[in-house]
Order: C-alpha cells, then sequence, then structure tokens
C-alpha cells in the first residue's frame, strides 16, 4: 500500500515544485484601496466629524446635552460588543470603504482591496456574514464526520479483546486530526464573524497547525508508516517548522503573505501525495481521495487567484468555503472506509 521507488517521489516533487510556484506568485496582491486619496481624505474627515454624509457614525460621536463627547461611542458599548473592536478609526474605514466603491461602481471600475481585504458588506454583527455561515456549517460537517468515525470503530467494528482498542492503526491521528480540524474551522469562524488582531492570529495559528499536521498525516498513511520510530523521524522536521511559522506570526510580525505562501504549499503537497498515491494503490475508496485531492488543489489556486466579490458577499474566499462543505464529507467517508478495510485485513490474518 505504499509507494514503491524513487521515482514517483522525484515527479512528486518536480510537479510540486511547479505547481506551488505558480500558486506563490498569485498568492499576495498590494491593496490598492487604502492607498486612494479620496478613500484617505475620507477616513480623516469621518474622523474629525463623526460623520459621513448625512450619516452619523455613532462610534465617534456620543450624544450627550449637546456637548462634544470626550470618549468614543466604543467605550460605552456592553462587553459582549466591545470584543468586536468597532471604534470609530474601522467604522469610518468601512462606510467610507463602501462609499468609494459604490462610486467606482457608477464609473465603471472594478472593486479594489482596502487594507488587504476585498471590500464586503456586512450583515448585523457579522463582518463577512456568507463566509462565516459557510465555515460555521464546515466545522458542524467536521464534526458529523468525526463522530461517525468514532461510533463506528468502537460500536460497530470489532475491537482487540486482549485490550478493547481499535484494530486499526491510524484511529490515534483520526483523533487528533478531528480536532485539529474542528478548531481551526471554529477560529476560521470566528474570524470571518469579527476580524481583530487576535482572531486573525487565531485563525492563522490554528489553521497552520491543522495543515501542518494534514501533511505529516498524508505522508504517514501514503507511507503505510506503523512504527512510532518512523512517525518521529516525519513528524518532527514539519512540527518544528509549524512551531516556528506560528511563532514567527504571533510574536514578530503578522505577515499575511507569507502565510498564504505557507499555507499554499503545504496544501499542494498533501494533495499531490494522496492523488499519487490513490492512483498506484487498490484502496476501494480511490475515486473518492482523487476527487478529494483536485477538489482541493483547486479550491487553493481559487483562494490564490482571489476572485474579486459579487453582490457585496461572495469573493474567491467564500467559494473556497463552499467548496470545502463537500471535501469535508468526502473525506471522514474515506476514514471510514479506510477503517472498515484495515480492520477486515488485520482480523482475516488474526484468524
Amino acid at each position: 500500500m505504499g509507494l514503491p521507488g524513487r521515482t514517483p517521489w522525484l515527479l512528486l516533487l518536480l510537479l510540486l515544485l511547479g505547481l506551488a510556484s505558480a500558486a506563490v506568485a498569485v498568492a499576495a496582491e498590494a491593496s490598492e484601496g487604502d492607498a486612494d486619496p479620496l478613500y484617505k481624505a475620507c477616513v480623516e474627515e469621518c474622523q474629525k466629524t463623526g460623520s459621513l454624509k448625512d450619516t452619523s457614525i455613532k462610534h465617534c460621536v456620543v450624544p450627550t446635552d449637546g456637548k462634544p463627547a470626550v470618549k468614543s461611542w466604543y467605550t460605552h458599548e456592553p462587553l459582549y460588543l466591545q470584543w468586536k473592536e468597532w471604534n470609530c478609526k474601522s467604522e469610518c474605514r468601512y462606510h467610507c470603504m463602501m462609499e468609494r466603491e459604490n462610486e467606482r461602481t457608477e464609473l465603471g471600475l472594478p472593486p479594489v482591496k482596502y487594507h488587504g481585504k476585498w471590500p464586503l458588506k456586512r450583515a448585523s454583527v457579522f463582518q463577512e456574514p456568507l463566509s462565516a455561515a459557510l465555515s460555521a456549517f464546515t466545522l458542524v460537517v467536521q464534526f458529523n464526520g468525526w463522530l461517525s468515525f468514532f461510533l463506528l470503530l468502537y460500536y460497530k467494528l470489532p475491537l482487540r479483546p486482549e485490550t478493547h482498542k481499535t484494530y486499526y492503526e491510524y484511529t490515534g491521528l483520526w483523533h487528533i486530526y478531528g480536532l485539529l480540524a474542528m478548531n481551526s474551522w471554529f477560529w476560521t469562524a470566528i474570524y470571518h464573524s469579527c476580524d481583530t488582531i487576535w482572531t486573525e492570529k487565531l485563525h492563522f495559528s490554528s489553521a497552520a497547525a491543522f495543515l501542518g499536521y494534514s501533511l505529516i498525516f498524508a505522508i504517514l498513511r501514503t507511507s503505510n508508516l506503523r512504527d512510532e520510530a518512523s512517525r518521529v523521524m516525519v513528524a518532527a522536521p514539519i512540527l518544528a517548522f509549524v512551531t516556528t511559522h506560528i511563532l514567527y506570526l504571533n510574536f514578530y510580525q503578522l505577515d499575511k503573505g507569507l502565510n498564504m505562501k505557507v499555507c499554499t504549499v503545504i496544501s499542494i503537497v498533501q494533495f499531490l501525495l494522496w492523488a499519487l498515491w490513490a492512483v498506484m494503490t487498490r484502496h476501494p475508496s480511490r475515486l473518492t481521495i482523487i476527487f478529494f485531492a483536485i477538489g482541493g488543489v483547486v479550491s487553493v489556486f481559487l483562494e490564490a487567484y482571489d476572485i474579486p466579490p459579487r453582490w457585496g458577499y461572495v469573493d474567491g474566499r467564500a467559494i473556497c468555503l463552499a467548496v470545502a462543505i463537500p471535501l469535508s464529507y468526502l473525506w471522514w467517508s474515506f476514514a471510514k472506509e479506510d477503517a472498515e478495510m484495515r480492520t477486515s485485513a488485520i482480523t482475516k490474518k488474526t484468524r
């Protein structure tokens, strides 16, 4: 079931270098919107006056007996709203961004990014409502997949009579995968609901940890490594790299472009590993894995090309999040089929 010979690995590396280079080349683009003089002037005027045309920005002005406010509206909001860090500056940026985009639309100009993000409309307290909803739905799919996998292993498949543990050799790895996946999608949903420095760091860190572990798992399963020494040799350098990357993002510089490049390369590597393994193996779920790998690569490139927003709510990121829902379902389907196949093979040998 492993990857025989060295030639496939060399081909894999060549494909990886080509695809990763193409993805990284388009991964980061400079923001044009916040360099716009009209946008800058709008934000400055909004912060001074507390209003934008006929719209009063409540976070800048607190009406108290007609006297000018000393404190911003933000300091008077309840704690459950203060965590979103909506203050005078952020509100002026949002309203000026939408105002400039309306003007650009009337002139027939395409949308541009502001402070590294596309101009998307808010809905109630959600900054990116569609992306937040899709992330939350993927979280539910991940939880349902992990729960059904757990029930299959411990209540439907046979257990070892002497230890009452599963026959499946990758049970623990799948449980760790499920926990990291749910943690990552939870913070993704929070981040798209409210983009602050803390939610951004938690989102990037949890995603990097999840992707790094996914790469470790891909190598272990496709290479059919079962002994602890081999697993440690594979995991140690990847864990060291991912840990260093997370520490760099949190305590040195929150470099979005670098994080995008790292996550893109890691994602492409693991998808290529799974695709190559599925082509070379006779696993009953090989078609599932091929569809999963193709969908994953398409999703990575969609996010790298960063499709501009449509209808005020849909952008490339939202499309990628929508693709993640069926991919999560396919992935846990493979997990259950793999557990059934390996358990059946092991129990036949022990009889």
